[in-house]
């Protein structure tokens, strides 16, 4: 462990709810929710307004609408989540070149290795420029934590919640951890918290106390080592600016079991498109195809398939994810499906493609002339015509202009016209298949540069608070 305060953690305040509530201001200081909104949904994140009563991320979506039933329950945008995202990451990249991020909101950043920061008044002032920068790009706000190793950086960040900045300094570490409980170490999870809970340890002064032995003998070698380090405030992880990416795969939670067999072949077709969209999008290609299918009855099969070499080849994927799908049986009903590719690597092999273009060529001498497969369409188009008008979702209407989709049902959508830096928006309703109403793209959050304050919430100084003062 270093003994300068330069590893940096970021944590964007509840991302999904912050950036929805940042784009459409009738919804600003309001509980939000995001998640899916069927009756399987769980809770992907909840705005601070909406865990007053209670609510969490994972926690079923049922349970949250009884516990805060006047909140706002939207669908998750992705596209909308991974662009903010990539502006939050540019910045954190500008000031380091080891960028570790452990996802769409969350990262570790090494000040030191891009000479952002060598001791604490350094990273202090790096941690505030990062999160003044942040709220000026994206208008939205990020917690920093500032410490000598990645396991008290995140701590930190968890202190600084929200909207705020926390360093630890050098030397100070086993008094700020001695009262906290033992869950707030990493690899401390509810199962491994109760064992030691039982054996009387529930504070990291106890585990510390404990010793190493006590903790082996409790956990096992390598988690009791591991854990009494850390006790101890001891964290040599560095910094891993590239994380290797195992497998790329996509799935999707149906609220209703499907049961025809031809809408879920066409689901996986639809899947394998998918998925090859986003092995391209990471310039990767993979040797193994795995299907993924849970059945009525909860029960999960996967199946896979290795072919001679990797490839990226829409056709190849969907073919082998049907002969998966050949397989298995699902007479009972689906609940979720997915296509995933493994064995990555950044290059294609050739003589797949020629392989491809053979069985087409093969397939068209046999039959006569073949049309192009074309793309399938989504589940929602599928789905009665209300369910294309999401929760959440923006629109344009040929006369009021960008709104979002408030609800929808019985043939009619509600929609509230505004726009992130416009005041609050009224509300008007329509026919679901009214011809001046149509899907929009999210508008951007900020609209001015970088050097000038957000046009969503205040600017001025940036809070910084340090262990042991009230938040």
């Amino acid at each position: 462990m270093r003994n300068a305060p330069t590893i940096l953690h970021l944590d964007m305040d509840a991302f999904f709810a912050q950036a929805e509530q940042a784009s459409k201001p009738s919804l600003r200081g309001k509980a939000v929710v995001v998640g899916g909104l069927g009756p399987r949904g769980v809770v992907a994140t909840a705005s601070y307004e909406a865990r007053v009563f209670g609510v969490h991320s994972a926690m079923p979506m049922a349970q949250a609408r009884r516990l805060a039933p006047n909140a706002a329950y939207l669908v998750p945008r992705g596209a909308f989540y991974r662009r903010i995202s990539d502006q939050v990451m540019a910045l954190l990249r500008a000031l380091s070149p080891l960028v570790e991020p452990l996802s769409l909101d969350e990262a570790f950043v090494d000040l030191e290795a891009g000479e952002a920061a060598w001791d604490s008044e350094s990273a202090l002032l790096a941690g505030t420029r990062l999160r003044a920068d942040i709220r000026a790009v994206t208008g939205l706000t990020g917690s920093v934590g500032l410490a000598a190793s990645k396991m008290l950086a995140k701590i930190a960040s968890e202190q600084a919640k929200p909207d705020g900045l926390v360093l630890i300094e050098p030397g100070t570490e086993r008094a700020l951890l001695a009262s906290m409980p033992v869950r707030t170490l990493p690899g401390v999870g509810p199962a491994t918290g109760d064992h030691l809970r039982r054996a009387g340890i529930t504070t990291v002064e106890e585990m510390a106390e404990a010793g190493e032995d006590e903790l082996v003998r409790l956990l096992g070698k390598a988690h009791g080592h591991a854990l009494y380090a850390m006790a101890l405030a001891r964290d040599d992880r560095p910094v891993v600016a590239e994380r290797e990416t195992k497998s790329v795969s996509v799935e999707d939670t149906y609220d209703v079991d499907i049961h025809d067999r031809v809408r879920v072949e066409l689901e996986v077709q639809r899947l394998a498109d998918r998925c090859v969209r986003r092995l391209r999008g990471a310039g990767l290609s993979g040797r193994t195809i795995v299907l993924k299918v849970r059945r009525y009855d909860f029960s999960t099969l996967t199946r896979s398939e290795t072919l001679r070499g990797p490839t990226d080849d829409p056709v190849v994927v969907r073919e082998a994810a049907a002969r998966l799908l050949e397989a298995v049986d699902t007479t009972g009903g689906v609940r979720l499906l997915g296509v995933g590719v493994s064995g990555l690597a950044d290059f294609t092999q050739e003589d797949l493609f020629a392989q491809a273009a053979e069985v087409r060529a093969a397939e068209v001498r046999a039959d006569g002339p073949e049309d192009d497969v074309p793309e399938q369409p989504a589940v929602a188009e599928a789905a009665p015509a209300e369910h294309r008008w999401r929760p959440g979702f923006d629109v344009r209407h040929a006369e009021l202009g960008h709104g979002w989709v408030q609800g929808s049902g019985l043939g009619r959508v509600t929609v509230r016209f505004e726009t992130p830096d416009s005041g609050v928006g009224r509300v008007r309703t329509f026919r679901i298949d009214d011809p001046d109403l149509e899907p929009a793209d999210p508008l951007p959050l900020v609209r001015r540069g970088p050097d000038r304050p957000s046009a969503v919430g205040g600017a001025g100084e940036v809070p910084v608070a340090r262990p042991g003062n009230s938040r």
